[in-house]
């Protein structure tokens, strides 16, 4: 539905973007994650065809957004960080504007704004000055002009920033739903937003793709296996054991809550001759005779993914 290629993107002297490539597929909702100033909303300017890059191509089903940005502009719909709203109009005046923009043909007009606002939840607001809503309403009415003309990609720069916790999760139940029906872009910093939300994340870090992967493969380990683990044997007779099993790579001791029982967190590799880790350990446990109170697989969160990729850049 949406590819980069190659694409860069400079200020005068400054490198904003280098050398991005990545794939947004159809029907996903897909995160770009970033720290501040790894260049999220640059990427999403040149994306939604507001800035041309300096290199590379921008495709959207298929077609450039240099060579084709009417055809392209018609399959996407854009919230900036900062909502394009007109405060002096109602609600409803604003969005009829924007699919006057947009040439949402007259005679549908108020059959897809009453549609939109019903989806954006702006139908008791409709009457209402746009200058006069809360910071989430405004944030739903931006929402709700992006969907104006029914465009098949959405993409929302920071669309939660400044809402209270009510709002936020007001407006990620929003694009939840959004993405049953469209493919959904959105840049955030917001690690536990990102992990709530899409299916697939990129990572960006000094204008660069760091990762890119469905949210299943960032978070699985790979071909490693983290099991935590609580076992009635006492630290010393238990770790050499441990460590000698084929499959541990790392064994991290963590604190104890009960006396005589140690627990641990095992660093393992999926891929041993010897057998899966779980049936490893639960042999070497049966022949010391050391009671396995607990055993639960870890799984690594978005939290712990960003940092180890942003140090290994760094």
């Amino acid at each position: 539905m949406i590819e980069l290629k190659h694409v860069t993107k400079r200020y005068g002297a400054t490198l904003a973007v280098s050398d991005l490539s990545f794939r947004a597929p159809e029907g996903q909702i897909v995160g770009l994650l970033g720290q501040n100033g790894a260049g999220k909303t640059t990427t999403l300017n040149m994306l939604t065809g507001y800035f041309p890059p300096n290199e590379g191509q921008v495709l959207v089903n298929g077609m450039d957004m240099l060579h084709n940005p009417r055809e392209c502009k018609r399959c996407i719909g854009y919230l900036p960080e900062k909502p394009p709203l007109y405060d002096e109009m109602t609600v409803e005046a604003y969005l009829r504007f924007v699919c006057e923009l947009r040439e949402v043909e007259r005679r549908a007009i108020v059959a897809h704004i009453g549609e939109i606002m019903a989806i954006c939840g702006l139908t008791e607001v409709a009457k209402r000055l746009v200058g006069r809503l809360s910071k989430g309403f405004r944030q739903r009415v931006g929402v709700a002009q992006a969907l104006c003309g029914n465009p098949p990609v959405i993409v929302l720069d920071e669309p939660t920033v400044g809402l209270d916790p009510r709002q936020v999760v007001e407006i990620r139940e929003l694009i939840r739903q959004l993405g049953k029906t469209h493919t959904v872009i959105f840049s955030s910093h917001l690690l536990s937003e990102i992990q709530q939300l899409c299916q697939r994340v990129i990572i960006l870090h000094k204008g660069r793709v760091i990762r890119e992967a469905d949210m299943a493969e960032l978070t699985d380990g790979g071909d490693k296996v983290r099991l935590r683990a609580s076992i009635a044997m006492n630290e010393e007779k238990l770790l050499p054991a441990l460590k000698g099993l084929d499959c541990v790579c790392r064994v991290k001791v963590l604190p104890a809550t009960e006396e005589n029982i140690t627990e641990v967190e095992l660093e393992c590799d999926a891929r041993s001759d010897r057998g899966d880790p779980q049936t490893q350990l639960f042999r070497l446990l049966c022949g010391l005779d050391a009671p396995l109170r607990m055993l639960a697989p870890q799984r690594d969160t978005l939290e712990e993914v960003f940092l180890r990729a942003t140090a290994d850049e760094a």
